[in-house]
Order: C-alpha cells, then structure tokens, then sequence
C-alpha cells in the first residue's frame, strides 16, 4: 500500500499535509505558581484555541485555592505521587494512574497533602486557562526553589482571573486561608 496521495483525489490531499505538534520536554514554557512548577507545552495559541496542555510538579503542601472555571473544562492524569482534588464540597485521593476530569463551572482545586512531590499532566479544553501561570507566574531562578506565595501575591493576579479565556472565580474553603498543607 503507498503512502503516496492519489493523484486524483484532492480531497485526500489535505491529509498528507504535516500538521502534527511535536513539543520536546524541556522546551515547555516554565513557570513558577506559588510553589508549583509547571512547564506548559503547548498553550492554546499553538493548538488554534482547542487546548492547553501543562507538565505539573506539586510540591507538599503545593496546589491552587479553590476555583471554578467558567468557560473551560479541565483534565488531570496522575503520573506519581498522590493529589488530594475538591470536588464541589466532597474531596477524594488520586492515585498514579488515575485520571480526573472537572466539567467546567465544578469548583475544585488540587493539593498535595504527602511528604513527597506530585506529577500529573493537567489540560483545559478549550484552552486558554493556562494563561493564568504563563502571564502570572513566576519565571524560574537558577539555583532557587520555588516558593509559596503570600497572599497579597496571589490576590494581585485578580485582573487576570476575569480575562475571557481565563474566566475563573475563586470559591476558597477555610484550609485555603491557612498555611500550605505541609506546614498545617
């Protein structure tokens, strides 16, 4: 079988154009978000608005206050560590493995109440939510750890939250107002 397009088929021609996305690893968009570290590989403006796809390191104690996103569904897939997700007003553990899925306008967030750090994959469809970090975060500092952020850090992103493809409404829960999980 040929991997060639039929000469008389334009219709097919399309499918034979090189349209894939290929990202390395280290050359994602890094960025530091009040202790977490996530390195963004592909930002909705590289996927026509479809996605936003983050490589996520949650450090004890790391993850975002509680939230809902307005116009963007969000996906986690746990690659090591255990991470504690809200769900509404329930929570539940995920595992290595596990996959989440957060319809938009659920509130939630994700902390990592282990000693040890968490990696997961998380994803917004459409994308756009990503914006969040890659324009309010941090950029690394050779030779530093990334460090929690305090309060007044956190609240200063607020003109971001409202941002069409941000579209985010913080909903904290009492823990939210404390000190890191590890540090509780």
């Amino acid at each position: 079988m040929s991997s060639a397009a039929p000469n008389n088929d334009t219709e097919t021609a399309g499918y034979f154009r090189p349209r894939v996305m290929h990202v390395p690893a280290e050359k994602g968009v890094v960025k530091w978000m009040s202790g977490d570290v996530y390195s963004t590989l592909a930002p909705a403006g590289s996927t026509g608005g479809i996605l936003g796809f983050t490589d996520c390191w949650v450090p004890p104690g790391g993850g975002p206050i509680a939230h809902v996103h307005k116009s963007a569904d969000e996906s986690f897939y746990v690659i090591s560590g255990a991470v504690e997700f809200l769900n509404g007003d329930e929570t539940f553990t995920a595992n290595p493995g596990d996959f989440v899925f957060v319809p938009r306008g659920t509130r939630h967030r994700f902390r990592n109440r282990t000693d040890e750090q968490v990696r997961m994959i998380s994803f917004f469809t459409p994308g756009g939510g990503e914006g969040l970090w890659l324009e309010g975060g941090d950029d690394p500092v050779p030779g530093e750890e990334p460090a929690f952020w305090p309060a007044e850090r956190g609240i200063a992103l607020g003109p971001l939250l409202s941002r069409p493809e941000i579209d985010l409404l913080l909903l904290p829960e009492a823990p939210d107002f404390e000190a890191p999980a590890d540090q509780a």
